[in-house]
């Protein structure tokens, strides 16, 4: 798959122009990141109010929409498939708003019609996972029209956007040929791949191999030094980044790295609160070998190597000076934790501290996908899967103090959020059966 070469030369020059003054200026980085300025301690948008038609309650003056829905019809002659996961936004020339949606989707499911061209078969069939594409009339937020992109990938769980304009969807399945869940298979599975967000059907499926095959769950590209930063959705996990060769051309290969706390080898707290909150850990990275890692070892070598370990690393974004990145099952009370990572660029020194660890299922139950608000808070979805499901939408201030801002009356997950360009709409996904939602209301007002 090629990107446009305008969009590339436009990231490249960016790039080189902001590495340069931040160089030049010897700024340290702030530390406060996106969530700067974005409100004190207990700040929310007041009680949630029951939804009528028993899917969503929202805050006084809030609304949502089912924009797509599983079965609907798509314009390549295939229906919506299900298990709508990760999920990115993005801008569109000529005023039109793209979505693009992962699909989670194993050999086992119905990939709402034939795929004609994909990246791997099971008995001789395209995979049923991959990415569709929604594209949505920015006024109205109507759908223009949607298709598939991508197809014949495994659990397609979350991604990330780039600054060049496309969607790194990463596969939840390091299986092949002779391997756990492998039987029928054609290709080993495991991988990232990019879809551009002006696509107008199935992308070439290029995999992006040396970014390593391993658990994936998410990934975010700092747009300061085009670095990629990728998490591992494994109980004994680890945080990794990649160098590419050629910032903004992924494909080009480059060197992948795991992340080093010296002192402190297991941020998951689960024996010990050994990762104190609020305090910064100086980081360091080593760089990894054998990273299509055909045995699914990827992680215990570098572990060995000294890598720290991460409960189950899922959602992942970047905010303006920092990223953030959720581990579902971390903390004493394995209920979640955030950790903010201020990436070193050039001189700056690269830390991490635990922002956030929850406290009772109430506070926060299973984070999963995140993203940052226009205000600086986050926008966390949660995971959980009990008897009677009620996952939130949870907001975090930059005090570090969760509310709640959405309440899912299904019994499945909320993924996939983000935001429209302009801000005012957020997008999400109920995971199964597939709906995505566009929910709208008074952003700037906090209770």
């Amino acid at each position: 798959m090629t990107l446009a070469v305008t969009d590339r030369r436009r990231f490249l020059a960016a790039t080189s122009s902001a590495f340069a003054a931040l160089l030049a200026s010897g700024a340290m980085l702030r530390g406060s990141g996106a969530l700067a300025g974005g409100g004190a301690s207990g700040l929310s948008y007041g009680p949630l109010l029951p939804d009528p038609a028993g899917l969503l309650d929202l805050p006084q003056g809030f609304s949502y929409r089912v924009i797509s829905r599983l079965g609907d019809a798509m314009d390549d002659g295939g229906t919506v498939p299900d298990h709508a996961d990760g999920m990115g936004c993005f801008a569109l020339p000529g005023g039109e708003i793209a979505l693009v949606r992962n699909h989670e989707l194993t050999q086992r499911h119905d990939a709402g019609g034939p795929i004609a061209r994909g990246f791997g078969t099971h008995n001789g069939h395209f995979v049923a996972g991959g990415t569709t594409t929604l594209v949505l009339d920015p006024a109205t937020l109507a759908v223009k029209r949607q298709f598939r992109t991508l197809g014949g990938t495994i659990r397609n769980c979350s991604g990330g956007v780039t600054p060049w304009g496309s969607w790194l969807t990463c596969e939840e399945a390091p299986t092949g040929p002779g391997q756990k869940y492998g039987d029928g298979l054609a290709r080993n599975h495991g991988w990232v791949f990019e879809v551009p967000a002006q696509a107008t059907g199935l992308v070439d499926p290029v995999p992006l191999t040396a970014m390593g095959r391993f658990n994936h769950e998410a990934a975010c590209v700092d747009p300061v030094t085009g670095m990629v930063y990728l998490t591992e959705d494994r109980d004994d996990g680890v945080f990794y980044r990649f160098i590419p060769a050629v910032p903004g051309d992924l494909a080009k290969g480059g060197r992948l790295q795991a992340m080093v706390i010296d002192g402190l080898p297991d941020t998951r707290n689960w024996q010990s609160t050994a990762m104190a909150r609020r305090q910064f850990y100086p980081v360091r990275w080593i760089d990894l070998d054998e990273v299509e890692a055909p045995k699914d070892d990827l992680r215990l070598r570098a572990a060995a190597a000294g890598a720290a370990l991460i409960a189950r690393g899922e959602g992942l974004h970047m905010g303006t000076d920092d990223l953030y990145i959720c581990a579902t099952s971390g903390g004493a009370k394995q209920l979640g934790q955030i950790l903010r990572l201020v990436p070193g660029r050039g001189t700056g020194p690269c830390r991490v501290e635990l922002f956030f660890e929850s406290d009772s299922p109430e506070q926060f139950n299973f984070g999963d996908n995140l993203t940052v608000a226009p205000n600086g808070h986050l926008v966390v979805c949660e995971d959980q899967y009990t008897d009677e499901v009620n996952n939130y939408l949870r907001g975090i201030t930059p005090a570090g103090t969760a509310y709640p801002l959405a309440r899912l009356h299904a019994q499945t997950e909320l993924a996939g959020a983000c935001f429209s360009p302009d801000g005012q709409t957020l997008f999400v996904n109920a995971y199964s059966p597939t709906r995505t939602l566009a929910i709208n209301g008074p952003w700037e007002r906090l209770a």
